[in-house]
């Protein structure tokens, strides 16, 4: 059993250190990748990201969905956004997420993209499935105009509440393409010891991450460190019982890496001791299932 890959998520990186934290990310090929999304860093992150990127030729994924100041003015003022949509700060009609995918793929400074999520659509307005169809729709268009890759959707808690399913999103990808060769090959969603639940049901074998990896998705953990809250709230005893000659952050970080099913972990790193750290611990051999259940029977017992 191994462990997920390592990937530079761009959500918490200090503006001043992301080149440096790109290039790092960048060094080893097989496994560099950055996330980013048009919102991050108060609007900023792709143009900050556009001039490392020009030089390296790692993967990105970035999102569309949720609205900054600055594309709400450029998109009502070029027909892509309703009034509605720009008051909501969400949207994924068809119109805006062309917009918005030709808009990534400017600030980012590349003519294609590896992978779009879809941002929370949880957040829509009404039926999520109805503003996910709109985009499928537009993101199969994009795929088969080779602006694109891949696309996936990215959710905080669309899983755990129910509001999602695996089953759903792919029936849905199927009906937009026409075929069952859609486009739809990721997920993204946080993997921690805090957001446990669909952590504890790969454990099982069950649940969204074991039903995206048997599609064959990709499968990206955010939040594993919950916003670097985690480290502060395990206890060292918690974390001996996961890996013991390991720190709390990397015993805390490998768990995450360890899921059944995940890929790939985002992790927000400015600092090259934080990135050396995480690269060292994801190269450690997986956690067992069984220990890791322990774990989070322990967790949920308290």
């Amino acid at each position: 059993m191994t462990t997920a890959s390592l990937g530079l998520g761009t959500y918490r990186v200090r503006p001043s250190m992301l080149t440096e934290a790109v290039t790092r990310a960048a060094a080893d090929p097989a496994t560099a990748w950055v996330d980013t999304a048009p919102n991050y860093l108060n609007g900023q992150a792709q143009l900050l990201l556009a001039p490392v990127l020009a030089r390296l030729s790692i993967p990105v994924s970035t999102k569309v969905g949720f609205l900054t100041e600055q594309v709400v003015k450029d998109a009502l003022s070029d027909g892509a956004l309703t009034i509605d949509d720009a008051e909501r700060g969400h949207c994924l009609s068809a119109p805006y997420v062309h917009w918005q995918c030709a808009r990534n793929r400017t600030e980012l400074g590349r003519d294609h993209l590896d992978i779009v999520f879809v941002h929370n659509p949880e957040r829509s307005e009404g039926a999520p499935y109805e503003a996910l169809r709109d985009a499928f729709t537009a993101l199969e268009a994009e795929a088969a105009a080779g602006t694109l890759t891949a696309y996936g959707v990215a959710t905080w808690d669309g899983f755990d509440t129910g509001t999602l399913s695996i089953p759903a999103l792919n029936q849905l990808a199927v009906e937009a393409a026409g075929t069952r060769r859609h486009h739809l090959r990721a997920v993204q969603l946080p993997v921690s010891l805090v957001t446990a639940t669909t952590f504890a049901q790969a454990l099982d074998g069950t649940g969204p991450i074991a039903q995206a990896a048997d599609l064959g998705w990709q499968v990206y953990a955010s939040a594993p460190l919950f916003g670097g809250e985690l480290p502060h709230l395990a206890t060292r005893e918690l974390t001996a019982l996961l890996r013991p000659e390991l720190t709390v952050p990397q015993a805390c970080l490998l768990a995450a890496a360890s899921s059944p099913g995940v890929t790939r972990i985002l992790l927000s790193a400015s600092t090259p001791a934080h990135w050396a750290e995480a690269q060292e611990t994801l190269r450690s051999p997986a956690i067992p299932v069984p220990t890791l259940r322990k774990v989070l029977d322990v967790l949920a017992s308290d």
